[in-house]
């Protein structure tokens, strides 16, 4: 009588938010709720280089 559609399957593991350093390309990626958003060149990338390092040393993917 009823139909109910199947809940879409989740990814394994963690759903992405924010930016992350993915090595593979050497590019600042942001994601929002597990999509990628945006990315950005590490190299000529305008932020700080404080915030750079950290976010390789704690956020890379």
């Amino acid at each position: 009588m009823f139909e109910f559609a199947a809940e879409p399957s989740r990814p394994p593991g963690p759903v992405l938010n924010g930016m992350y350093y993915e090595r593979s390309t050497d590019m600042f990626v942001s994601f929002v709720l597990g999509r990628r958003h945006y990315e950005e060149p590490a190299k000529g990338c305008p932020h700080l280089k404080e915030w750079q390092e950290r976010i390789k040393r704690e956020r890379s993917i």
